[in-house]
Formats: structure tokens, sequence, C-alpha cells
């Protein structure tokens, strides 16, 4: 099992959700990793290199919005889901949450109340998805004379393409083989959402609904490890649509 949902118990209700967390739970997968296994948590850290972990956002059972407020009221519980493609990342970071269950999170207190392993559906390719985390995709374009950074949206063909090349990626470095080609994604529902994944660094991703299919290898590399990039930084996580859980 390398797929869980984490529920936790916050200490007071309704408690405050801000919309820019990612970058707060990632903290905290980091923390509780290095508990347990410090090396560990210290190999994930080089950029450039494929974590093969994701995360979702951070959801309550109920949340309630105000009028211009860069967070949601949460009550009933939060929770969230984590999911890898190596096991012993998820020994080390479930072992360092039960170790230590008090949780805090942008001022929020939590204790954990339920780590649910999930099963892995038996075939991916035909599926129809839903993020449960946003996909983002980014490349290099020349903007007043140099290169800079630039987030693809699904109406480009470089976004499928650099998915699949990404799949690939992270194919490679599961299975130390060379990775099939066959990935094809139809989008069916999009919609974009900018994050600010640290102070001053902006993210624009996108909550999907698409069908994939092709190989189950690259489908399950995504599926557990994330689509798209920034997947340890809590982008790209997916669910099969219809499934009452992750």
């Amino acid at each position: 099992m390398v797929r869980f949902l984490i529920r936790l118990q916050p200490e007071n209700e309704p408690f405050k959700v801000p919309f820019n967390h990612q970058h707060k739970l990632q903290g905290l997968i980091y923390r509780r990793i290095g508990r347990v296994n410090p090396e560990l948590s210290l190999s994930l850290h080089p950029p450039k290199v494929p974590k093969l972990f994701t995360f979702s956002l951070f959801m309550a059972e109920k949340r309630r919005f105000e009028r211009g407020k860069p967070y949601f009221l949460g009550e009933g519980g939060g929770f969230f889901y984590f999911s890898t493609a190596v096991p012993g990342i998820a020994e080390a970071f479930i072992g360092g949450l039960l170790q230590k269950p008090e949780v805090e999170l942008w001022n929020e207190k939590f204790v954990v109340k339920e780590v649910k392993s999930l099963a892995e559906p038996k075939k991916l390719s035909g599926k129809k998805f839903v993020t449960l985390s946003p996909i983002a995709v980014t490349t290099k374009r020349v903007q007043f004379g140099k290169p800079r950074s630039y987030d693809l949206s699904p109406s480009e063909p470089e976004f499928y393409e650099l998915i699949r090349e990404n799949l690939r990626e992270k194919y490679l470095a599961i299975y130390a083989e060379r990775p099939p080609e066959e990935f094809e994604m139809k989008v069916l529902n999009a919609k974009p959402k900018r994050f600010e994944v640290k102070p001053g660094i902006f993210q624009v991703a996108w909550h999907l609904v698409f069908r994939a299919k092709g190989d189950e290898g690259l489908l399950k590399a995504g599926y557990l490890a994330g689509f798209g990039e920034k997947n340890s930084i809590g982008f790209g996580m997916v669910k099969i649509d219809g499934r009452r859980r992750a």
C-alpha cells in the first residue's frame, strides 16, 4: 500500500486553511520522513530529480468561505491524501506521523486521528481521473529577451508532450527500464488556479477532469507519484473519478 488517507482532528473549530498551504504540508512531510530516516529526507531535497511522491490539497469535511479572505474555514476534521511509488518513503512518513501525531500547520493544531491505506486500482488505462491537487506543467519561453519560466495550459499541445515525458522520467526512476511511449490524455474539464508556492513565487496549475489511456506502467507512475511537475510540493495528485476515496 503506497497511498494513504490521513485524517486530522483539530484542536479548535472552525479551523483556518490558507489557500496557499502546500509548502506547509510539504514541510510536515519532510520533517516526519527526517524523524525516521534523516538520510532519506536529505536525498529528497536535490532539485531536478523525481521525488516520486505527491500529496493532495488539505481538505475539510465541511468548509465555508469568507469574502475576500485568503483562507477557508473548516469543520468536522481535516484530511489529505499522500501517495508515493517508493514504499520506503511511505514507511518513513507514516512512521514519523505515528511517532509524533501532534501536528501544527499554519498556526492551527491537529492530532492525527487516522491513517488509512488505500487499495490501488487494478487497471488505469481508459479511466477518468480527477485532480486532488492541480497539475503544473512549465517550460521556458523568451520574454523580454530572456528565457523565463512559463506555465503551460491544457490548450497548448506542449502541455501533453511534457506530461508524457515527465511520466517517462518517473517510469525510468521507478523501474530502471526503458520507458514506453504509449500515453494519451484528453481533458474533459479544466480550471486554472494560481498558487504562491513560496513567498513571491507563483505557479499557475490546473484542476482537471481527464481521461487517460496507454501503458499501465506509465499511468501507474502518474497515479502514484503525480502527473506533471512539482509533485513533491503538492501538485499533480489524482484519483479515479467515481471512487469515493482516492
